[in-house]
């Protein structure tokens, strides 16, 4: 209980440290275990938003194949459209939007402090994790602008013309109006009152097959985090909190400042610093919130740590709430 207490105090100054370099990503040391030798997508560099960060199936960038034998980056104005496959692509830190089948997202404004996709045809969800504070993150369809403002998983459909808030808070802004809905509510833009928040059969939501891959992806993500932020506390490479790229995996894995946050889907992500004084290994640190204060497991040892801003109550990294 001591050294939580410790750390509890150390806490602000390793969130300051952090946000001094926020968003750039790692270079991997050449003792690195999972370092192929091979040039990495995205050393010494901030990793952009609209970088494609997974495909399966067919998946086209400006009616060109994408096949990520190596880096691919959306520019503004670019499109991405899947055939009968799938795709995530990255957002701001600690958001990624996911594409079903016979969908297409344009890029309109790609930065760290304001990123913006349009969704022209087929599905799209995002599921944001962390939203780092300053930065604006939005999404439009059909003249309409759905500004995410929390962490939560948002779900859109190009073809029915409707915005969904699995988890989270949006503001949804037309020419004429704003609506702002919360979990569990829906808009029909296509309907006579679009902006009038109804509710939504969400268990049938959640066995459509773009929600069933994207829980996937989230606990891969979630894998790729606790692989990667264990090798940068053994080995160097910290950079502040952002995506890092994970050549075991061979994507990029998203961690956040300080402490431990969670998904929507219950997956866990940690922070090199937290894993370097707790050392949480896969498939520990499983716990959950009650009264502002984190009680679980870490180490097979009870902890009851409070002071941890923001995140998802739910399990730890690759284990479930």
């Amino acid at each position: 209980m001591e050294r939580l207490k410790v750390f509890e105090k150390l806490w602000p100054l390793l969130l300051a440290s952090a946000a001094m370099s926020f968003g750039q990503t790692a270079t991997m040391p050449q003792n690195y275990p999972y370092n192929t030798g091979q040039p990495q997508p995205g050393q010494h560099e901030m990793v952009s938003p609209g970088t494609v960060n997974y495909i399966e199936g067919q998946v086209s960038l400006d009616n060109q194949p994408v096949s990520l034998q190596g880096p691919t980056v959306m520019r503004p104005q670019d499109t991405l459209a899947t055939g009968n496959g799938f795709a995530e692509v990255l957002l701001t830190p600690g958001a990624f939007i996911r594409m079903g089948p016979n969908s297409q997202i344009q890029l309109t404004t790609a930065g760290l402090a304001a990123t913006q996709i349009q969704l022209d045809r087929g599905i799209a969800n995002v599921e944001v994790d962390q939203l780092i504070q300053g930065t604006n993150l939005a999404v439009t369809m059909d003249g309409a602008t759905a500004q995410l403002q929390k962490n939560g998983l948002y779900d859109f459909n190009a073809d029915q013309k409707t915005v969904r808030v699995l988890a989270g808070d949006t503001n949804v802004v037309t020419a004429s109006s704003a609506k702002k809905i919360g979990k569990d509510e829906q808009l029909l833009l296509a309907s006579a009152k679009p902006l009038k928040a109804k509710s939504f059969d969400k268990k049938a939501e959640q066995a459509q097959p773009l929600y069933i891959w994207s829980e996937a992806r989230s606990q891969n993500e979630s894998q790729a985090n606790v692989a990667v932020a264990q090798n940068v506390n053994s080995y160097g490479g910290w950079y502040g909190p952002g995506w890092y790229w994970d050549p075991y995996w061979s994507f990029y894995a998203y961690l956040p400042a300080s402490g431990f946050l969670y998904s929507p889907f219950g997956w866990g992500f940690y922070s090199p610093a937290f894993i370097g004084y707790y050392g949480v290994p896969f498939g520990y640190g499983r716990g959950g919130f009650y009264g502002g204060v984190w009680h679980g497991q870490v180490n097979g040892m009870n902890a009851h740590i409070s002071g941890f801003g923001g995140g998802f109550h739910g399990g730890g990294g690759g284990g479930r709430r």
